[in-house]
């Protein structure tokens, strides 16, 4: 079975939301860090010092590979990644190798062969 980590950057107010999508796309779990920091095309506001922006959480979500374009699909669709400047993006990377999923592994291949 091959695996592909999506990496998520979404405001910490999505998260929630953003998490339940892609549960129900098909994702098992997902690791969660919270308040990580991140600047985009313009620079953060500061008041005397103290940075304006909203918190974000990052999404580690390991799944599936065949599964992954949909999972992140849905992801964009509810954080609206690109109908809100700001509002996160997503990423897929390929994972060479992953231990520690061995009980996922029987759940997950019921799930692509009910959608293959």
């Amino acid at each position: 079975m091959r695996f592909k980590l999506i990496i998520a950057f979404v405001n910490d107010e999505q998260t929630t939301a953003v998490m339940r999508a892609a549960r129900e796309a098909g994702a098992t779990g997902s690791t969660i860090i919270s308040n990580a920091r991140g600047e985009g095309i313009k620079p953060s506001k500061t008041f005397f010092g103290l940075c304006l922006e909203s918190q974000r959480d990052v999404l580690l979500i390991l799944v599936e590979e065949h599964m992954s374009r949909h999972i992140l699909e849905e992801i964009a669709r509810v954080g609206k990644f690109d109908e809100e400047p700001g509002a996160g993006i997503a990423i897929q990377i390929d994972v060479e190798d992953a231990v520690g999923v061995r009980h996922q592994i029987k759940e997950l291949t019921q799930k692509i062969e009910e959608k293959l």
